[in-house]
């Protein structure tokens, strides 16, 4: 078994102001994570953080996005820490932060190689910023990794794309609006909403996408979790709420599948937001399901 390492990059900067003035209250996931025993449970090898540039909210003249220099600083810092861990062989257990952290760590991993990335989310995350209304890049993260979008995001360090479309899973959306749907269908990506999902079978599209990792003798894949691919009765503390999703049964089935293959090289956690969980009853119940889940796993690793 690997050893892990946790990894906290607390970033808010792929997130528009919830009310003019306040800051989204995601940056402070990992240490509300670590009130709530996650680190504990998990008991890494170490843990490691990286404080991201100042938020400020405001949009960049060239892209349109949502503090995108500091984006782009922030990605690059984030890349050599994931970087290095991934060369000494250690797993990354990254705690979020918005969907954005996902740029630096693909970053790494195409440093490293060529990498799948299952992207278990409410939401797609696979749209162009002509469709965003905040322009904020964590509604953008999944199309931007894979190459699609303006250079300045999609091709730092001149390693565009890093992530190969064909090789991004995107699972889990339960926003059905053709418009916005249509942006992934009409790519090489594959994408199972939550629909497909429960009439396909969770292990039946787990097996699916780890054949096809095996198949295409890829050098491992990377999970992105958005906590909000839960049912919104046990996960409201999010910042785009959509009724349904997820039960902790069908997560917790899902991941273990996930959690299990050697060829998972890393994993991160974003979107839950401590202000919106003011008792941690929430974060709590997650806590308690993705750390059982993850150690038993682990200890039935294949």
């Amino acid at each position: 078994m690997r050893e892990i390492y946790i990894v906290e990059f607390p970033s808010n900067l792929g997130l528009k102001e919830p009310h003019p003035g306040k800051e989204p209250g995601v940056k402070r996931l990992p240490d509300w994570f670590q009130r709530h025993n996650l680190h504990k449970i998990l008991d890494p090898e170490n843990t490691l953080r990286l404080d991201p540039p100042k938020y400020n909210n405001t949009k960049d003249s060239e892209t349109q996005i949502l503090n995108a220099n500091s984006l782009i600083e922030y990605a690059r810092e984030q890349a050599y820490l994931v970087n290095n861990l991934l060369t000494r062989n250690k797993f990354p257990f990254i705690l979020g932060g918005d969907c954005s952290i996902l740029l630096g760590s693909a970053i790494a991993l195409k440093q490293k190689g060529n990498y799948a990335l299952f992207y278990l989310d409410g939401h797609t995350d696979f749209m162009d910023i002509s469709l965003s209304e905040t322009g904020g890049v964590g509604g953008m993260a999944a199309s931007i990794v894979t190459g699609n979008g303006h250079e300045k995001l999609t091709n730092i360090l001149n390693l565009s794309p890093y992530i190969k479309e064909e090789n991004l899973w995107c699972v889990g959306n339960r926003e059905y609006d053709d418009e916005y749907e249509n942006e992934i269908r009409n790519s090489s990506a594959t994408y199972i909403s939550l629909k497909d999902l429960r009439e396909k079978g969770i292990s039946n599209c787990t097996t699916a996408f780890l054949s096809e990792v095996e198949n295409k003798n890829l050098d491992g894949f990377w999970l992105h979790i958005d906590v909000d691919v839960l049912n919104d009765t046990i996960m409201p503390c999010v910042d785009s709420r959509t009724p349904d999703g997820l039960t902790y049964d069908e997560f917790n089935e899902l991941t273990s599948y996930l959690f299990q293959s050697k060829k998972l090289c890393g994993l991160e956690i974003t979107i839950l937001d401590p202000d919106l969980d003011t008792t941690g009853k929430y974060t709590k119940d997650f806590v308690d399901n993705i750390t059982h889940t993850f150690n038993l796993s682990q200890k039935n690793q294949f």
